[in-house]
């Protein structure tokens, strides 16, 4: 356990930037590992989820390595359905993204293999996976309920298919679309409302043939045509937008801040919580908007600002599913109330976030209602009373949203455990108090 306790802040000052995108980073491996050729990455994620998929992909034959001098990594890939059977189980660490994306690689490879995880993610469902992946070929074998360990018995040539999400879920989107890439013909999902298209972009990248085509009703129709031979691409991570929301919040919520997070993935799908937060007052200027690899990035400028509560649509959730901690910490600072829907979603992260995020603020003096999937939080329009220590449950997001609550609380707000933040944005705490921010690590 690494506890650590935050006081207040001073005016947050200065120029920064985050980690790289925690999803862009697991994308790049895994599709570079089934390209032909190098593929470079520049600005990779070094944490600790993104690890554990660069040492699964080294256990089916991907020769990674980094370069000390530039940081930059390399992915020597071997082709699709390339990959070499594992001598052991692959480890995921904590990472549902990593678990979920390779199980649909793993569909289109004649051998089985074996994955587990630490215990926060051998505690969520699989099951969105498994269905799609068994309709196309593959075999599962897995332990109650369908969680991990499990095993997958995949196929040389795995079938197409068309599959209509029952909830839409990048990751189990992009499971398919990646097992898709061995199997003949064209496959076809079908996602009620859009989620963030890293996998469909990044692909394209590659050189994969992708139509994409929107619906009536909001929602998009995915076709991936498969067996195409993917060519290695550089590519260039940008910041995650999801770890750039904790320093953002902190400085809109903290009197007399001005921050710049330089270089912010800001792909319209992912962009929720800088639009919601926009209705809320804040003051949030895009600069130097430009474009790498099909992603969009730009400069995110922050002042200090008054916010008011207001009622976040539940169709607004996909574009900040990550996010919804952080802002519920920004609606607590706020004057009024903010209704925040469509989160039944949160309750399968690493922890039940919603249910964490009502015990917290709870705590922290803070009114809440919760329901199955919503959560209404009456803003204080002042400093909350804090004064909590905050079970986060090896729940990163939840660690870093209680921290940004304690620089800007009546009194301290301290965390069981910092450790799970390594597993998105190592370096956390350090850059924070370079801003201004008053973080440190307690006994108890």
């Amino acid at each position: 356990m690494s506890p650590l306790i935050a006081h207040s802040a001073e005016p947050l000052k200065g120029q920064i930037a985050v980690p790289g995108d925690k999803s862009i980073s697991h994308r790049a491996l895994i599709i570079g590992a089934l390209a032909v050729g190098e593929t470079i990455i520049e600005g990779l994620l070094e944490g600790e989820d993104v690890v554990a998929t660069a040492a699964a992909l080294r256990s089916l034959g991907v020769d990674i390595s980094v370069d000390a001098d530039t940081g930059h990594w390399s992915v020597r890939g071997r082709g699709i359905s390339g990959l070499a059977e594992p001598a052991d189980v692959l480890h995921m660490g904590n990472s549902g993204t990593a678990a979920r994306l390779l199980m649909g690689v793993l569909a289109g490879h004649p051998f089985a293999a074996t994955l587990t995880g630490d215990e926060s993610l051998s505690g969520r469902p699989m099951g969105r996976v498994i269905e799609p992946l068994r309709h196309m070929g593959a075999q599962f074998t897995t332990r109650s309920q369908d969680r991990l360990p499990l095993t997958i018995q995949g196929q040389a040539v795995p079938l197409p298919i068309e599959y209509e999400l029952p909830v839409a879920s990048a990751q189990v989107k992009s499971a398919i679309l990646l097992a898709a890439l061995a199997a003949p013909g064209t496959t076809r999902v079908i996602e009620p409302r859009p989620t963030r298209n890293h996998t469909e972009l990044m692909l394209r990248h590659f050189g994969a043939e992708i139509d994409v085509e929107g619906q009536d009703d909001g929602g998009r129709v995915i076709n991936l045509h498969g067996q195409p031979e993917l060519s290695a691409r550089n590519v260039v991570v940008p910041g995650d937008i999801s770890s750039a929301a904790f320093p953002l919040v902190s400085a809109l919520l903290t009197a007399g801040s001005e921050i710049t997070i330089n270089n912010v993935g800001i792909n319209p799908l992912r962009c929720g919580l800088i639009e919601t937060l926009l209705e809320m007052g804040g003051r949030i200027e895009l600069e130097n908007q430009r474009t790498k690899a099909g992603e969009a990035i730009a400069d995110l400028r922050l002042t200090a600002s008054p916010l008011i509560g207001i009622d976040v649509p539940a169709e607004r959730a996909p574009a900040m599913i990550d996010e919804y901690p952080v802002l519920a910490i920004a609606a607590a600072c706020a004057t009024g109330s903010t209704r925040l829907s469509g989160l039944a979603e949160l309750r399968l992260k690493e922890s039940d976030r919603l249910a964490g995020m009502v015990r917290g603020l709870a705590a922290c003096g803070v009114d809440v209602e919760e329901g199955e999937d919503f959560l209404v939080i009456h803003g204080t329009g002042a400093p909350p009373a804090g004064g909590a220590t905050i079970a986060t449950e090896l729940d990163h997001r939840m660690a870093m949203a209680f921290l940004v609550l304690g620089g800007v609380s009546e009194n301290p707000v301290a965390i069981d455990d910092g450790g799970p933040i390594d597993t998105s944005f190592p370096g956390f705490a350090g850059l924070m108090n370079g801003l201004g921010c008053n973080i440190k690590e307690t006994s108890s």
